[in-house]
């Protein structure tokens, strides 16, 4: 019955028009934020350790327009459930999709390194749009036997087929004649007894997550980048580019290296866009 009742509520307020939801946001923003402090802490120290030149006073501003950027996000995830294809397409506009378009005529498939910036939900549904291969998408399955599939729901909704992390590579071996996109997020933390792999990044220690080299160099995929600029509120620019065409021929950590290097330089031009609250550094060394 609750799942349900979420459901329905869930669903009913997709409904509501953009500057609804951006009401919603602000009121959630106040509450989250200035009133409860939702993962203050966790977003203090992260912005702390990763801009350690700036003043308090400039972390506090960064930290302000995440949280309200945050909350843009989760409005517009839920919206994602009534979006139209050509809405959509209105909201996130692709600069250079003919990338896609050329991995496509060769028939291949390629490795796309994605990260929680922007609007990395609203994201996967402009691929699935606007690309003329097929859209793989993988996910670490969440607590929320009902929120796991709420989110899948949404992230198939334009064709994307949703594979889950630990059968990963079994479904390549299986569909490695198709020509596909295969988007992964890349900057998340991997679970305790895979850190094993250690670099900077954002001046931190970090451990890395390096399933998209993985799979690159065992199926020898050409690997992307993506990168989303926010344009205004509920507007967002993508841009892709190649981050390694011969994955084979890189050393261990390499193209992880190439992902991270990319990957500071987009949140040190916007860093309020980056995922915050996400405990990225819980694993240490």
């Amino acid at each position: 019955m609750t799942n349900f009742l979420l459901k329905i509520s869930l669903y009913s307020i997709s409904y509501l028009p953009m500057w609804v939801l951006y009401i919603i946001s602000d009121i959630l923003y106040l509450i989250a934020y200035k009133i409860l402090g939702y993962r203050k802490k966790v977003v203090q120290n992260n912005l702390k350790n990763s801009f350690p030149e700036k003043t308090e006073r400039e972390l506090n501003i960064i930290s302000q327009k995440f949280y309200r950027h945050f909350f843009d996000i989760i409005l517009e995830s839920i919206k994602a459930v009534s979006i139209t294809g050509s809405s959509l397409k209105n909201k996130v506009v692709f600069n250079n999709i003919e990338v896609f378009n050329k991995y496509a005529k060769q028939n291949q498939s390629v490795v796309l390194a994605v990260s929680h910036y922007g609007n990395w939900e609203w994201g996967i549904l402009g691929i699935s749009l606007n690309a003329q291969q097929k859209m793989m998408g993988v996910y670490k399955k969440l607590s929320s036997n009902f929120f796991n599939y709420f989110m899948n729901k949404i992230r198939g909704k334009f064709g994307a087929a949703l594979i889950e992390m630990n059968q990963i590579f079994r479904y390549l071996i299986k569909t490695k004649k198709e020509c596909q996109i295969i988007g992964l997020l890349a900057d998340q933390s991997p679970i305790k007894n895979e850190s094993n792999y250690w670099t900077h990044f954002l001046n931190q220690e970090t451990s890395v997550y390096l399933g998209p080299e993985k799979i690159a160099k065992k199926f020898n995929y050409p690997v992307l980048f993506c990168s989303m600029k926010k344009v205004k509120r509920g507007h967002y620019e993508v841009f892709i580019e190649e981050l390694c065409t011969n994955p084979e021929k890189t050393r261990e950590g390499e193209i992880t290296s190439l992902y991270l290097r990319k990957m500071e330089t987009v949140i040190n031009e916007n860093p309020e866009y980056w995922l915050w609250t996400h405990r990225r550094w819980k694993h240490k060394k």
